[in-house]
This record gives structure tokens, sequence and C-alpha cells, in this order.
């Protein structure tokens, strides 16, 4: 696809938020063969060093939850990774700073217009969650990934271990919930 690798060139020479902390770095995996979608927030501060989208302890979790292994997970012909920010935004009082929405308003449909083949799309996060479940926004995380119908669009926590408690006070996300995730996962990569 030529407009794909036009635009993932122009993704990766972005230099939109050159103020941040540790300057622009896109990270992201993205193939027009792809047929499941990560929808993040933005790379965390180890990633943004490793350059490699989930390649810390939260990509842990998430292959864990979805039951692949990373070279399963690092196939850009069978996951697409496109968070709502391209590059790490910086610290704030209680964890990293929010995605910067320039970033997603930019280049978030233009990409996603290019992955014909997406069959899931897994959304993480708050701001994943607004963008793509905007008819839920009124509803807390928990409702959210509590009440996903069986369809292709999947809310979820973010995997980082900062949410354990959240995990902990929801045993149904791991009894319930990734049983059927993983069957899902199973189905899009089939």
């Amino acid at each position: 696809m030529p407009e794909l690798a036009t635009i993932l060139q122009a993704l990766h020479a972005c230099t939109l938020c050159e103020d941040l902390p540790l300057g622009p770095k896109p990270i992201f995996q993205l193939h027009e063969d792809a047929r499941i979608l990560v929808a993040a927030q933005a790379p965390g501060r180890i990633t943004h060093h490793k350059g490699r989208p989930f390649d810390d302890v939260s990509g842990d979790n998430l292959r864990r939850w979805l039951g692949i292994d990373r070279d399963t997970f690092y196939d850009e012909r069978k996951l697409a990774m496109l968070p709502m920010g391209l590059c790490y935004p910086g610290k704030g009082k209680g964890g990293d700073m929010p995605p910067r929405p320039l970033c997603a308003a930019t280049w978030r449909k233009k990409v996603l217009d290019l992955l014909p083949n997406i069959r899931l799309t897994l959304v993480i996060g708050q701001y994943a969650h607004a963008w793509h479940l905007p008819d839920a926004s009124d509803a807390t995380l928990t409702a959210r990934v509590r009440t996903w119908d069986g369809g292709n669009v999947i809310p979820l926590p973010h995997p980082s271990p900062r949410n354990g408690v959240w995990q902990k006070a929801n045993p149904w996300f791991a009894s319930e919930l990734l049983p059927r995730l993983q069957r899902k996962v199973q189905e899009a990569l089939a």
C-alpha cells in the first residue's frame, strides 16, 4: 500500500511535539495486513528509550491478558499498535501526562483508514476509550469494561502494574472477561 508507506514515513519524521521533555520519538507498529489494533494512550518512559510499543511490564501483562507470546505480539502483520499520542508525553503528578490531542487529531483517522484488515480493536485507557467509544463516555472505566457486549471493540483497563488494585477489586476481569478476550484474539488471528 503506497499510501500507508507514505504515512509511515511521515509518522517516523513527525515533530509536532518538539517541546516534549524527551523530544519527539513516535512509537507505533503498523502494517496493512494487521488484524488486531491495540489502541492505547501513549508510550511510557521505558518504551520511549527502547523504541518499541509495550516493551515493559505493562506489555508483559497485556500479552498475558491476550494469551499470546512476544513473537505474535510484535508481528506487525498480526497486531497494529497506534497510541492516541505517538510520543512519551512526560511525567505528571500522578504518573505520565496525558497524550497530546494534536497527535490523534493529526494522524489517527488517516492511519486507521489505511488498515482495512482490522478485525478486533483493543481500547486501552481513558483517552482511547473516549475516542473509540464516544457513546460510553459518561460510563466509568469499570462499567465500560464490565459491560463489553462481545463485539469487536473491547474496552480494557491499562495493563500497568499500578492497576493491580483495580484488578483485585474486580476479580470478574480475570475470571470472566479475559477468557472471552483470549477467544476473540484467537478468532481475529485465525
